[in-house]
């Protein structure tokens, strides 16, 4: 959006009778913001390597999942395959901080090679620790054990970046001849290691406060019906990008109300649906329309406006992740193509993700899920779901709204979307993975 601001401002001092300090002033101005815009393409271009491993990680905790190959009954050598299953596809949503941190540090730094990504590794790491020492009293404690603190992805791309940085201005560092072993390339992840070390501190300090604003908001929006429904829905969204959505999760999720079934007491929006509490849903219903149709939508929408020579390129990656968040619900992959590169739109995105959750329940639509709001979980739970055919219609409706945004704000603004890249950013992208 931030070039349709300056197009704007362009078209006003053509027209206008501004003098020249007033067009230096609105120069600078547009230079200020090409920069930002430049930066955040280079973040978002960044993320497309990490990002492109979350289908096939997202596919196999599915199918490892317990209602899946993981169900009882099942012969043992099936569960043992699903345990396979989830502990691969685990392996890599679990670490998914540390794939952006490196993912970003190779993309973002230029002239990129092997040394960024371990120097990523080593901040990250350190970062992760420290930040482990602090613990989260907002989170429900496991076990009766107080549960670390986490920043989540926002831990991983505030690193991934700060190593970019740390590479971009030291990596051809000389030191005294008596130091001179840590000298250049190895000195960066000496730099990254004290970065995560001060991070973690700064982060863990913080993160509690953060997360008991976030909480309390939780238990205010489990009294607030469809309202609630909605708000929660954007807020959800919108804490995405910094990691913190979890702790908004956990109030509604885990925590709020109770459904008592065969003598056995439960608690949470999610296990009260699933055993058949016919109230709950209530922060889970609206996410199918938009998991299931609208970002897949804003997949083809992207597909459509990409380049005529980049389309076979760009359309099986928008093919993956529109089928991964259609049959499982993980819409990461596909929101992470255009947070940074669009915030705007982004936003956008949230809103009417409130507006269906929001639409969803107050037109008497009751459904939920174990996993993700995916085709899966949508079909194990018809017979316990109220109203399930009205998320199908919802879906299909904003399908056509998401394809008509997506693909007027990409053309409107000229958004680099996956497939839009000019030749030279895509070749200085390559260069660089291919020197990591």
């Amino acid at each position: 959006m931030t070039t349709a601001t300056a197009r704007t401002s362009d078209d006003g001092g053509d027209g206008g009778g501004g003098g020249e300090g007033g067009g230096g002033r609105d120069g600078g101005g547009k230079r200020r913001g090409a920069g930002a815009m430049a930066v955040a393409q280079r973040v978002g271009r960044s993320l497309m390597l990490p990002i492109a491993v979350l289908p096939a990680a997202a596919l196999m905790v599915r199918l490892g999942y317990e209602d899946m190959l993981g169900r009882e009954g099942f012969p043992d050598f099936v569960n043992r395959i699903a345990e396979f299953l989830a502990a691969g596809g685990g392996a890599l949503l679990d670490n998914l901080p540390l794939l952006f941190a490196v993912g970003i540090a190779i993309g973002f730094a230029r002239r990129a090679d092997g040394s960024t990504g371990l120097a990523a590794v080593v901040g990250y790491l350190v970062f992760q620790q420290v930040m482990a020492t602090f613990s989260d009293p907002n989170l429900p404690p496991e076990e009766g054990v107080a549960r670390p603190a986490d920043a989540g992805v926002l831990g991983g791309v505030v690193m991934g970046l700060v190593t970019a940085v740390l590479y971009q201005r030291y990596h051809r560092r000389k030191l005294p001849d008596w130091l001179g072993f840590f000298g250049g390339r190895r000195l960066v992840p000496i730099l990254a290691s004290f970065a995560g070390l001060f991070l973690g501190v700064v982060f863990g300090y913080a993160w509690p406060v953060l997360g008991a604003g976030i909480h309390g908001f939780g238990e205010w929006l489990v009294g607030s019906g469809a309202l609630g429904a909605g708000v929660f829905g954007v807020a959800n969204r919108a804490l995405i990008p910094v990691g913190m959505h979890h702790l908004l999760n956990s109030f509604p999720w885990f925590q709020a109300g109770s459904y008592e079934d065969g003598g056995v007491r439960y608690e949470g929006d999610i296990a009260r649906f699933l055993h058949g509490d016919p109230t709950a849903g209530q922060f889970m219903t609206g996410f199918f329309p938009i998991m299931m149709f609208a970002l897949p939508a804003a997949c083809l929408a992207m597909y459509h406006c990409a380049r005529p020579e980049r389309r076979k390129v760009v359309g099986g990656m928008m093919f993956s992740i529109a089928l991964t968040a259609f049959v499982t619900g993980v819409t990461e992959p596909i929101e992470f193509t255009f947070i940074f590169i669009a915030p705007a739109l982004y936003a956008v995105h949230a809103v009417l993700t409130g507006v269906s959750m929001a639409l969803s329940w107050a037109l008497g639509a009751r459904d939920g899920f174990g996993f993700s709001a995916g085709a899966i979980d949508f079909l194990l739970n018809l017979g316990i779901a109220t109203r399930p055919w009205l998320l199908v219609v919802l879906g299909l409706c904003f399908a056509v709204v998401y394809y008509a945004v997506f693909r007027f704000a990409i053309t409107r603004f000229d958004l680099p979307t996956p497939g839009r890249e000019s030749d030279e950013e895509i070749a200085e992208l390559e260069k660089a993975q291919y020197r990591a």
